[in-house]
């Protein structure tokens, strides 16, 4: 008979060392450079396309607020993320989080919510590059859906042949997009005209001008684009199993990504618009090189260079996030959340199954609805939910258990966390503001699972998984510290 035991209602099983053997990712293979890479990778293809339909939302002048807050709440949310990621350094980051704040419901509810984000936004990025590939008339093609076929069977392909090797590929994939940015920007200044930024015709809606065409409203609506700027750079934690030494090397990695897309954030908000103009380029799959080319009054090598150099953005983010979806997958997996099949590695220390398995639902998610837009407002959501709740659990961590050992410490503390966790909750509002249908689905979809947690798998948890071990060590000390 297994060892079994119940803790705040849900039952644990003790399993044994031959099924955590079954699932040992490999140690070692990402120091800190690599994972200021591999948040940045998550990230960049954000800055070629997705972001400039915040234009068409909210106008600049609505993108550059909503822009500025939620570059608010994410450097706020890092800096949170950096001090847990470096005190539970294990690979289900946000779910092992909120597993220790808020008990197993807050922690699957938090681990869905990233899940969601993490399956989806790759097949976002996906169409993005279908949409680069059909604007360079490459091999004929006139419907995305070989290239998200591809893109998905290749780089799925990387991942299971090994992660140190994946890692260095992404992060010499993200070098090309970052030269391409650069490119871009040089090509951009000698064409900047503000004027361009405000050529949206202001519409008759509440505080509209020419700095807030779509009115006060237009903010709020352009959140969900702002945050594609930043969106997934929190999942850089997920390696933490697989770092050097993640106490030292998480807070570093995280923070150094954050400052540096930042920066490109910025340069694209302004140079982009700054020299197409807005309403040129706010509904495009490829903006870069149409702003280049609106600029340029047709086609120029520079367009055509950005256009080529800009898909190894897409790449890279695509890439990296299939890293990020696994890596959750398989926590919530081996800790007997979501089937424990999913958590297998291969012999080569990869989790092939949960590898897979998203990519399948990626892809035909990309094909069916071929629609960027609609994705990233999927995304969306399921990122700010999963923001709410880590951020819940900073707090919750700081006033339950002061005394926890943090390598690294918050700046401001509560206070920092506190500010992203109210921006959080307002995006989460956002999301339905701008799309309410697809928020509503993807919100039925996470209760969905909520409910598959609480009528069977909370019935089923693994007590050995690295998070819930966390657990087990704290409830010990308490015990002896006679709390």
């Amino acid at each position: 008979m297994a060892d079994r035991r119940q803790i705040h209602g849900a039952e644990y099983e003790r399993v044994g060392a031959d099924y955590l053997q079954q699932r040992q990712l490999r140690g070692g293979a990402a120091g800190w450079v690599l994972l200021a890479g591999l948040g940045v990778a998550y990230v960049i293809s954000g800055d070629f396309a997705g972001w400039n339909f915040g234009l068409a939302e909210g106008g600049w002048g609505g993108l550059l607020i909503a822009t500025v807050l939620m570059a608010v709440m994410y450097t706020a949310m890092v800096f949170g993320l950096a001090e847990l990621a470096s005190t539970l350094p294990v690979a289900g980051a946000g779910y092992g989080f909120a597993r220790r704040a808020l008990g197993p419901l807050g922690g699957f509810a938090t681990g869905t919510a990233i899940l969601i984000e993490y399956v989806i936004a790759p097949a976002a990025i996906v169409v993005f590059i279908g949409g680069y590939v059909e604007a360079l008339g490459l091999f004929g093609l006139t419907s995305g859906w070989p290239v998200y076929l591809v893109c998905y069977a290749i780089f799925v392909g990387v991942h299971l042949y090994g992660v140190g090797e994946a890692l260095r590929l992404m992060f010499g994939i993200t070098a090309i997009a970052v030269v391409a940015l650069a490119v871009f920007v040089i090509g951009m200044l000698p064409q900047f005209d503000i004027d361009n930024l405000f050529d949206i015709e202001p519409t008759a809606a509440a505080g509209a001008s020419a700095f807030l065409p779509f009115g006060f409203a237009g903010v709020l609506a352009a959140f969900v684009y702002g945050i594609w700027f930043f969106l997934a750079v929190e999942g850089v934690p997920l390696a933490a199993e697989e770092a050097r030494d993640p106490k030292r090397d998480m807070p570093r990695g995280i923070v150094a990504a954050m400052m540096i897309l930042l920066v490109t954030a910025a340069l694209m908000l302004v140079t982009a618009p700054g020299g197409a103009g807005a309403a040129a380029i706010a509904e495009s799959d490829n903006p870069l090189p149409l702003a280049l080319r609106e600029a340029y009054g047709g086609n120029t090598w520079l367009a055509d260079f950005v256009n080529y150099a800009g898909l190894a953005g897409l790449v890279a983010s695509f890439f990296s996030i299939v890293f990020a979806y696994s890596r959750q997958l398989f926590a919530l997996s081996r800790a007997g959340y979501l089937p424990r099949w999913l958590s297998r590695t291969s012999s080569r220390k990869t989790p092939h199954l949960a590898l897979i398995v998203p990519g399948l639902i990626g892809f035909l998610l990309a094909a069916i609805t071929q629609d960027g837009a609609l994705l990233i407002n999927i995304a969306v959501f399921g990122a700010t939910v999963s923001y709410v709740l880590m951020m819940l659990s900073h707090i919750v961590l700081r006033k339950r258990e002061p005394d926890l050992h943090r390598p690294y410490r918050t700046p401001g503390g509560v206070a920092t966390t506190g500010t992203a966790l109210v921006l959080a909750a307002a995006a989460v509002v956002a999301t339905f503001f701008v799309d309410e249908k697809a928020a509503g689905i993807t919100a039925l979809i996470f209760l969905a699972a909520l409910a598959y947690f609480w009528f069977y798998s909370r019935h089923r948890l693994v007590a050995d998984a690295p998070e819930e071990e966390f657990e087990a060590i704290g409830r010990a000390e308490a015990e002896l510290a006679g709390d």
